[in-house]
């Protein structure tokens, strides 16, 4: 596959979409650590406040407009989609369909439906499309997998979560469309249990939960769900909008458990709690640059024409489990899940380490849950 650009050097030409508090908090400073591969080139905004005051900040002389997309993807080899879930199944087939390959944030859409789209016109335009799974290349999860797969915890059979933040009223991630807590957070607990365990779940139960509260006219407050994988294994987990931040999960063996607390943080340490026979030994992860992680795997994926793990079938994996949930919530009944067969899964061997820059100056743009 040939790749616009990379001939003449300085790695594969990037824009990001969407400059909101992700991308101005990770993604754009992640393009220090991955320079070996990948180059920031254009920005994507109908904020010119952000785009002038970005531009300069990054070194960035090409600025679009959303209306001017199309012809910003004739100047780039790859966009970084950080745009609100319902925007991602629109701007990822407008760049494959100018043959430029798409990283997309999590959720990949907010139906199967919208997944299937996506990866069926990066298929037809020969591009890569890979979802911003962050904790697929860090240490500390990786770890988590390779213990259980080395049996130091026995068969796993239980695995849990809690995954919650307060998040600022006027936040886009309240808005009515975008999935709410279930698809901003709950996603990763999701995606934990599928890679932990190794496998799909067969059936889902699960209820929403709301107090009355104006932030949560147009979704709900918190949503806690139970996945039945193969062989009679049980996660559960809860996410919230509406609580104090907490992300940990723990995985129960027959001969041990882990927890992992903090363990889907944007930069700070992630710590593995690991128990046996009643005593714990503990392990601490450094914080480090998991954007600039993504940027360098997937950059050295493209002129190697390699599929990506996480490729856009594990995004569709993790929304259909998400649209299982919200049925069975809405109608208060377990949905069976269809067989999915996922060939890749991440491995240890994924692994790459960045150190973690300075925090970034922000512009028009918040933290959607700040310390309080």
């Amino acid at each position: 596959m040939a790749v616009k650009g990379r001939e003449g050097g300085g790695g594969i030409r990037y824009a990001v979409v969407g400059l909101g508090w992700i991308a101005q908090s990770a993604v754009l400073p992640a393009f220090k650590g991955a320079r070996r591969n990948s180059k920031l080139v254009a920005l994507v905004s109908d904020d010119a406040t952000k785009l002038q005051a970005l531009g300069r900040q990054y070194d960035v002389d090409r600025l679009y407009s959303y209306e001017e997309y199309e012809s910003c993807l004739q100047e780039v080899d790859a966009v970084f989609i950080a745009l609100p879930n319902s925007l991602h199944r629109e701007y990822t087939e407008r760049a494959a369909a100018a043959g430029v390959h798409v990283l997309c944030e999590k959720p990949m859409a907010m139906t199967e439906e919208d997944c299937q789209a996506m990866i069926e016109s990066c298929r037809r335009a020969g591009v890569r499309l890979m979802l911003g799974y962050r904790l697929h290349f860090e240490k500390a999860n990786l770890r988590a997998v390779e213990l259980i797969q080395s049996g130091e915890l026995g068969e796993p059979r239980l695995f849990g979560s809690v995954f919650s933040t307060d998040v600022e009223p006027g936040n886009v991630r309240l808005r009515a469309g975008e999935g709410g807590p279930l698809y901003d957070i709950g996603i990763y607990c999701v995606n934990a249990a599928r890679y932990l365990f190794r496998a799909e779940p067969e059936e889902v139960l699960a209820s929403h939960a709301r107090r009355k509260d104006a932030r949560f006219v147009d979704t709900p407050e918190m949503t806690t769900a139970v996945l039945r994988f193969p062989d009679d294994r049980l996660a559960t987990f809860s996410c919230s909008f509406g609580a104090a931040h907490v992300g940990t999960y723990w995985i129960v063996g027959t001969e041990a458990s882990l927890r992992v607390d903090p363990a889907y943080s944007i930069g700070t340490d992630l710590v593995h709690h690991f128990t046996r026979k009643g005593r714990t030994r503990s392990e601490t992860f450094k914080a480090r640059d998991q954007f600039a992680a993504e940027l360098l795997y997937f950059s050295d994926c493209l002129p190697e024409d390699r599929e990506p793990e996480p490729s856009g079938e594990e995004g569709l994996a993790d929304v259909r489990v998400l649209r299982a949930i919200e049925r069975s919530a809405e109608d208060g009944r377990s949905v069976k899940l269809g067989p999915f067969e996922r060939r890749q899964r991440p491995t240890p061997a994924q692994e790459i380490s960045r150190p973690l820059g300075p925090k970034p100056r922000l512009i028009h743009a918040e933290d959607p849950s700040p310390a309080k």
